[in-house]
């Protein structure tokens, strides 16, 4: 018997923003592997299956990414429907290509679901506009993190500092790495900067500043999710928080 893997965006959280594709998929797998961020309401509907936790969480002991493709493939073996449940969307920092490239290297049948960014879900709760007419006409997503092995570099940095709009993804917990890489590649110091921790989750909280202050800001937050959002098409969105707190 040989069934099939699909891996499927839980988008950022909240269990309403999944795909109809990715509910079904869920309530028809047979074994469901899954990201840390993904909480119970989204887990739930998969009912039926057998759900094996194999997520990542910086500073944490995690499943070796090797390793989780073989028992994709080892799974697809013995169950008609395999769902790799990734957080945001497979395809952004999703480590999609190595177990799509696993799946079809075993002639395992492999499909993805796309889902709900957490660029796109933090924005929406910010109520600001990623880009912005005659302001912001590109967006650019980067990580500093990088693999287990692999060296660090600055690549995405200078990237970044050019953008007009940048949502750097698993950056809060190295925030003054990323404000002295940034501001090191040319980004200004009064850059505004909007961070929002569990996006679209009842625990959602804001943050918002400068640049030049970001490491300071990033330690108000908790240990939930954290995505950063730079550039004058934040500005609007860094200016109402910084309100907001005042007059709490």
């Amino acid at each position: 018997m040989k069934g099939a893997v699909y891996l499927v965006g839980a988008g950022p959280g909240a269990a309403d923003l999944l795909t109809l594709r990715a509910a079904r998929l869920l309530g028809e797998a047979d074994v469901v592997l899954y990201d840390a961020l993904v909480g119970g309401q989204i887990l739930s509907l998969a009912s039926q299956a057998r759900l094996i936790p194999v997520g990542k969480r910086a500073g944490r002991s995690s499943m070796d990414q090797r390793l989780i493709c073989r028992l994709l493939v080892r799974l697809a073996m013995r169950h008609r429907t395999v769902v790799r449940l990734k957080g945001g969307d497979p395809h952004l920092f999703g480590r999609a290509a190595e177990e799509l490239a696993a799946c079809r290297a075993a002639g395992v049948p492999v499909a993805t679901v796309p889902g709900v960014t957490a660029a796109f879900a933090a924005a929406s709760s910010l109520c600001s506009s990623l880009t912005k007419r005659g302001l912001a006409r590109s967006v650019t997503f980067v990580t500093p993190t990088v693999g287990r092995g692999q060296s660090i570099d600055q690549h995405w940095a200078k990237a970044a500092a050019a953008a007009e709009t940048v949502v750097v993804y698993m950056g809060a917990q190295q925030a003054a790495l990323v404000q002295a890489a940034l501001m090191a590649h040319g980004a200004p110091e009064c850059w505004p900067v909007a961070l929002v921790e569990s996006a679209s989750l009842p625990e959602e909280r804001f943050a918002a500043g400068v640049l030049m202050s970001l490491t300071t800001i990033a330690a108000d937050l908790g240990q939930g999710p954290v995505l950063l959002i730079m550039g004058e098409a934040a500005r609007s969105a860094t200016e109402a928080l910084a309100l907001a707190r005042e007059a709490a």
